[in-house]
């Protein structure tokens, strides 16, 4: 444990951000969580539950400036998580502009591939830096968020997060730090393209999986994206135990044979979901533009289409006004006729 506590505060402390939160606290650091007033109202009645599925777990009740609504606590601050929705990111950069320190690091632990960009252009003086979250986190119950799946998080290789690299590892959250985190940002949204596969289905994660028809639609839309990745040069890496090319591989295999390998390279609670499904129970827009829209974009700055993504963005928007969930016979087909 380390004897002088950093000072980390956490913008946009939803589901990410409060279990990020809570394991820091747990290994010591001074933490200051910034939310909505409806997550403040929420700890005020309950306590800061966190736990994994390997068993982790542990909670305090929070103190009234442990989490706030107002940016100007991230002032005197030694690092700042961002980890709003990517509609968001904006916002929370002009919010947070006036507080943080020139030179402050602060990580952005969102979804997509330009949010750290365009942080940089709200806080031009602060240490931007691209990050990324692997895991699923879920709001199980009022202040008890459950990590899900496995994964370790990343962000791009800087000399100012080198002194809060301790403070994770005591948490059990290690930060490792990457000089290729373009490519480690596009290879973990190859596997983010399963949220509005999994959001559509309306079944925890590890039910859609099981299912051959919801995993040969989140193949045809991998494939898609590896292949557009090729035409643009950009590199991916290996995040699970399969490289990226064989994963709609795995994908499209027969029921016995995903789940005997699936067992091997990836853990999944059972109660798992898509921060996308979480999104629609609670009537807040998703994150498809900056997920499959990610790639529909990609496609045309080099001429080309997305068919397969294209149309998982609109029966996300689609879903996002009249949700119901859709058999993977149903879904399958639809991507086919793209």
């Amino acid at each position: 444990m380390q004897t002088n506590p950093i000072k980390i505060a956490i913008f946009g402390a939803g589901s990410i951000g409060c279990y990020i939160g809570g394991r820091l606290m747990s290994a010591g650091a001074d933490v200051t969580m910034i939310g909505r007033p409806r997550m403040q109202e929420t700890f005020q009645s309950h306590p800061l539950k966190v736990t994994d599925y390997e068993g982790f777990e542990s909670g305090q009740s929070l103190t009234g400036d442990q989490y706030t609504t107002s940016a100007d606590a991230a002032a005197e601050t030694d690092l700042v998580l961002v980890t709003v929705k990517s509609a968001a990111t904006r916002e929370a950069g002009e919010a947070l502009a006036p507080f943080v320190k020139p030179g402050v690091p602060v990580v952005s632990f969102q979804n997509g591939i330009s949010n750290a960009e365009r942080l940089r252009d709200t806080m031009p003086e602060a240490t931007v830096i691209a990050g990324m979250v692997p895991f699923n986190v879920l709001q199980q119950s009022p202040g008890h968020f459950h990590q899900g799946t496995e994964g370790h998080l990343m962000a791009a290789a800087d000399p100012a997060l080198e002194p809060a690299l301790p403070w994770f590892n005591n948490a059990g959250l290690p930060l490792e730090l990457r000089d290729d985190i373009e490519s480690v940002m596009w290879s973990k949204l190859l596997l983010n393209l399963n949220n509005p596969v999994n959001a559509l289905s309306g079944v925890p994660l590890l039910e859609e999986l099981s299912q051959r028809d919801y995993r040969l639609a989140l193949a045809m839309a991998q494939k898609e994206t590896l292949r557009l990745l090729k035409q643009a040069g950009i590199p991916t890496v290996k995040l699970t135990g399969l490289p990226n090319a064989l994963i709609p591989v795995l994908m499209s295999a027969p029921n016995w044979i995903f789940t005997r390998v699936a067992k091997q390279m990836l853990t999944i609670d059972p109660v798992a979901r898509s921060s996308m499904w979480e999104d629609l129970q609670a009537g807040r827009p998703t994150e498809i533009d900056w997920i499959n829209g990610e790639v529909v974009k990609l496609a045309e700055s080099l001429g080309l289409k997305a068919p397969v993504n294209q149309k998982l963005v609109e029966l996300m928007h689609e879903q996002e006004q009249n949700p119901r969930p859709w058999a993977p016979e149903s879904l399958l087909n639809t991507l086919k006729q793209a």
